[in-house]
């Protein structure tokens, strides 16, 4: 069984429905609220874990972050290196209006609490085998990938959302990065999407690369091989948890020793099925419910790999 230890953000997300934006100076009443769990820390502890992984979750919930703990619990996520804090919780405050548009302000709070002695605690817990991953929405993620790769543990690096930071974080000691095409391109330093690679490559000559293309596929280079995947053509209710999905399913693969193509083939059903329903962490589908649309044929024709824009 694949073993995930995963330094990852937790979020509560208020949605708040309004007619239009608050405007500078404007106080106006919401038409509803809705509170959600989410972080891409969060979403792929979930994903990996109904992929089939074992994963343990290392972070910070703060005084309001029950419903955090339930959800990951219930997803079959390890939560005994969370801690509390007396702070308030990584959150959203999100507006959207009638067209669906939206506007979103983060704040970190105990997702940038972490300290050296707990990510030494949370390393030393998680032992001498397994995989490593980080998103950029904590703190210390230069010090956690020196740290794990200097216990000979595999690290992986979600560089999202992608900034100036990633820059400082020591990339030559990943074993993975994921990337869509906007973050890929930031930190290869390119505008086209055919040069991310190549890019990424004379960089970091030993590094493995997923890079997902959304509804045109993925492409993966792994031990210098690159392999293309094409993507289900299904009608899509809400997207913000897909690339979480394919990360969790198609990591749980690979560690489990499987074919890139046959990762990428699970990762792109898994998040396929995620797409069609609403929400986020609870869009992502069980390993079982994913094996059983492939064998039935349920999400219809696999596209061919949709190239590059």
């Amino acid at each position: 069984m694949a073993r995930i230890l995963n330094f990852g953000s937790l979020n509560i997300d208020h949605v708040y429905r309004v007619d239009a934006f608050v405007r500078p100076g404007e106080t106006k009443s919401s038409l509803s609220l809705e509170d959600h769990c989410g972080g891409k820390g969060l979403n792929q502890s979930v994903a990996a874990a109904r992929a089939g992984a074992a994963v343990l979750h290392a972070g910070l919930i703060g005084r309001d972050g029950n419903m955090l703990l339930e959800k990951l619990v219930e997803s079959g996520v390890d939560c005994s290196l969370l801690e509390r804090s007396e702070g308030v919780s990584g959150h959203a405050i999100i507006q959207v209006d009638d067209r669906g548009q939206n506007c979103i302000l983060l704040h970190g709070g105990t997702n940038r609490m972490m300290t050296e002695d707990y990510v030494e605690h949370a390393l030393g817990a998680f032992g001498g085998s397994g995989l490593v991953l980080l998103q950029n929405e904590t703190n210390l993620v230069g010090s956690i990938i020196a740290h794990a790769k200097a216990k000979g543990l595999t690290t992986a690096l979600n560089a999202a959302p992608m900034d100036e930071a990633v820059f400082s974080y020591p990339l030559e000691l990943l074993d993975w990065l994921i990337v869509n095409e906007v973050e890929g391109a930031g930190i290869a330093r390119c505008t086209r999407e055919e040069d991310i690679l190549p890019a990424l490559e004379r960089a970091y000559p030993h590094l493995n690369v997923l890079l997902t293309l959304g509804e045109r596929g993925s492409v993966c280079v792994c031990g210098g091989e690159q392999t293309r995947f094409g993507a289900y053509r299904v009608k899509a209710a809400d997207t913000t948890a897909a690339g979480d999905t394919f990360l969790g399913y198609f990591l749980n693969e690979t560690i489990n020793g499987a074919e890139v193509s046959d990762a990428l083939a699970l990762a792109t059903a898994a998040s396929a099925l995620c797409v069609q329903v609403m929400g986020a962490a609870d869009s992502i589908p069980p390993r079982e419910r994913t094996l059983s649309a492939v064998r039935t044929g349920e999400l219809g024709e696999l596209l061919p790999w949709g190239g590059w824009r």
